[in-house]
């Protein structure tokens, strides 16, 4: 089901392609409503200017109008630049004039953390929902269309820099057509559009990624964020842009913790928002980047390059300390250098005559700056592995010349580190306006080179595996379901919680919930010694903390001693606990604990989380994160994620684990966190032995947070 209709669709086109522009509140001054007028008169003569205010007769030449009403057409768009108060009243002017869309300019509402101007931001987009007049802002600087020379904005930049291939979305008005707009015109790096969307009352970050995903002209957005609205519309629209080949290139804000909060389940402890962010940016495609400058090299790479066909990189430089710190990063960023072929070292060793490294990454020295230098770049690009080739130089035009006509003679990703002065016009200015790619560091070239190649496999596993599809629950699934909630309690037992699991064909171990000591030595013939004595109560979810737990039982004596002591300790831990019985358990030997759980995240929904199990989980935090569902690739790379997870592939002797009954168990509790997200809040099974190859899985520990509890509450 889509989140967008074409009415809103067209809204947005509107906006970024207006033939007619109102400004309310325009001034003569270069306030923000001087400059609004000043930006959108840049356009000449194919967009009709409209300043509005009763105080003015004209504005910079042009005729100025006391109300929005007695304009002689409907605008396009309509910039809202007056007091907080006067936004609503002039918003419903905007309908009766039937504008198209509009721009609030105006600041002064949810950023101030008045409830009462909160609650103003609230009408707005409510009013531009239902009035189809879409607003994007308020708290903004506005929009800008690049192509056609359109600035709908009241920055003060306007008409710096040209068109080209990438999207600017930026919640941030003032890093938008800030320093996005000042470094991309030094990179002459080109924009199709540029969108602030500030505050986000109507339209979101979101809503102007899909409207330029139909563009035919943007290849790649670029993203400024600091926090989204709808985390499962980013996701719907970042899967789209994969499927489409456009690539999201993103700078997230808020990567530290502002706070901590109560948990039941260490699932929930370990689930924090930006490790959430991180996980769902990976699992969409989406690059993730650390600062402004690394935003932008990383969207002229993708933008200015071919599709990726080989994932090997080739480096040559002038010298052997910047080709090895280069070679370095791109190792530190987990790249591959493939070894030069036979042919190509000796071709290389012809070319240097002794000099220099015939290597990958290759140290040419002064043959860099040399007619030779074409038959170099050319057999460094040659090897069967090799997609992409770096050159870490800083030589004149003629160099930049070699490098711009390898690139329009290869289907190789080509890219440069530039190892001369940024103030450089010579060879700098030519690679820049013959579109190859520049950086301005190794680290940030070898992470851009990650991101591009990371992009690549995403978008092969996407298209070859589609959509995850959850499939419709079983008659027992929706009892199972039901059962929830018309219980009492909050959190299920474990006992309950592995009986509930089981209709989702999660393993459980053998047990039995009993009542005495004498069922309990029962339970244990049955089962057969040794075993796992535990208590059995919703109010006791970690029990090795409470004393409540002891394994490894080997007789009656035993069982009865463990039995008394487990309940005394139980009570002493928390004397209020409601004690349901003893659990008696088969005592699981052999495997590898793991932990995988649920938690239900704000902005993103269900998560899925696997670690290394036991009690370690929370100290080490070497966990893996998804949002739900998950596909069978994205439950082998969480595994893949997780450094302890050498273990389950038979490290030092071990048998190797049985990875595939481990990778069923994580898609279908993926499932479940889909189809029991408004009734489960917390899910934990820690641990989750995982048994040597071909034996399968088993949960050992189960623990099932319901979303009407306190403790889910207060999280």
């Amino acid at each position: 089901m889509t989140s967008w209709t074409p009415e809103q669709l067209h809204s947005i086109h509107r906006m970024l392609n207006p033939s007619t522009i109102a400004v309310v509140g325009a001034t003569p001054r270069l306030q923000y409503g001087g400059r609004f007028v000043r930006a959108a008169l840049q356009a000449g003569e194919q967009v009709r200017v409209y300043p509005v205010n009763p105080r003015y007769t004209e504005v910079m030449g042009v005729t100025c109008y006391p109300s929005l009403l007695e304009l002689p057409e409907p605008p396009d768009v309509v910039g809202i630049v007056v007091p907080y108060d006067q936004v609503m009243r002039t918003l419903e002017e905007c309908a009766q004039k039937q504008a198209g869309s509009a721009i609030v300019i105006s600041a002064g509402f949810a950023e101030r953390g008045d409830a009462g101007r909160r609650d103003l931001q609230g009408q707005i987009g409510a009013f531009a929902r239902e009035s189809g007049v879409r607003v994007c802002g308020p708290n903004c600087l506005g929009v800008a269309n690049l192509k056609a020379n359109i600035w709908a904005c009241a920055g003060s930049r306007a008409r710096v820099g040209g068109s080209g291939p990438v999207a600017l979305v930026s919640q941030s008005g003032a890093s938008a057509f800030g320093p996005f707009l000042t470094r991309a015109a030094d990179l002459k790096l080109g924009y199709s559009y540029i969108a602030s969307t500030g505050n986000e009352a109507d339209l979101e970050s979101s809503d102007f990624i899909r409207y330029l995903l139909d563009d035919p002209d943007t290849r790649v957005i670029a993203c400024f964020i600091e926090g989204l609205k709808d985390g499962r519309k980013f996701m719907e629209v970042a899967r789209i842009a994969a499927e489409r080949g456009k690539p999201i290139v993103l700078l997230k804000v808020g990567r530290s913790a502002a706070g901590a909060r109560a948990a039941t389940s260490h699932t929930a402890a370990l689930t924090g928002a930006d490790a959430v962010h991180d996980a769902v940016f990976k699992q969409s495609a989406v690059i993730r980047v650390e600062d402004y400058d690394e935003l932008l090299e990383t969207a002229q790479l993708l933008a200015y390059s071919p599709p990726l066909t080989r994932e090997g990189v080739s480096i040559v430089s002038h010298s052997g300390g910047i080709s090895s710190l280069t070679a370095d990063k791109c190792g530190q960023m987990g790249l591959h250098l493939p070894e030069l072929t036979e042919p190509t070292r000796q071709g290389m060793n012809e070319i240097l005559k002794g000099f220099g490294w015939a290597a990958n990454p290759a140290d040419v020295t002064g043959y860099a700056n040399s007619e030779s230098f074409p038959q170099i770049l050319q057999l460094m690009s040659e090897g069967p592995e090799v997609g992409i080739l770096a050159i870490a130089s800083s030589g004149a035009d003629s160099q930049a010349q070699q490098v711009i006509e390898l690139r329009d003679q290869t289907d190789k990703v080509v890219s440069f580190l530039w190892t001369g002065s940024i103030t450089a016009t010579d060879g700098l200015n030519k690679l820049k306006e013959g579109r190859i790619p520049v950086f301005q560091s190794p680290e940030r070239l070898a992470r851009g080179l990650r991101g591009q190649i990371n992009y690549h496999r995403w978008r092969t596993r996407c298209l070859d595996e589609g959509r995850v599809q959850v499939p419709g629950m079983s008659p027992a699934q929706r009892d199972a379901i039901g059962s929830l909630v018309s219980r009492e309690g909050h959190v299920l037992t474990e006992y309950e919680a592995k009986q509930f699991l089981a209709h989702w064909d999660v393993p459980g171990v053998r047990e039995q919930r009993t009542a005495t000591a004498d069922e309990a030595v029962a339970a244990a013939n049955a089962i057969g010694y040794p075993v796992v004595v535990k208590v059995e109560s919703p109010d006791i979810p970690h029990k090795t903390e409470a004393g409540a737990l002891r394994v490894g039982v080997r007789g009656e004596a035993e069982l009865r001693q463990a039995y008394a002591e487990i309940l005394q300790n139980a009570h002493r831990h928390a004397p209020t606990a409601r004690v349901l019985g003893v659990l008696v358990q088969e005592m699981v030997a052999g495997g590898t604990e793991v932990i995988v759980g649920l938690s239900h995240d704000p902005l993103f929904g269900p998560m899925l989380l696997f670690g290394m199990g036991g009690i370690f989980v929370e100290l080490y935090q070497d966990v893996a994160l998804r949002a739900c569902p998950v596909s069978e690739s994205d439950a082998r790379e969480m595994i893949q994620d997780v450094k302890g997870a050498r273990l389950l592939q038979g490290y030092r002797g071990q048998p190797a684990g049985d990875l595939e009954a481990l990778v069923q168990v994580l898609m279908r509790v993926s499932r479940l966190g889909i189809q029991c997200e408004r009734e489960i809040q917390e899910l934990d099974l820690n641990p989750l032995m995982v048994l040597p190859q071909g034996q399968g899985v088993k949960a050992v520990d189960a623990l099932v947070v319901l979303a009407s509890s306190p403790a889910a509450a207060s999280a």
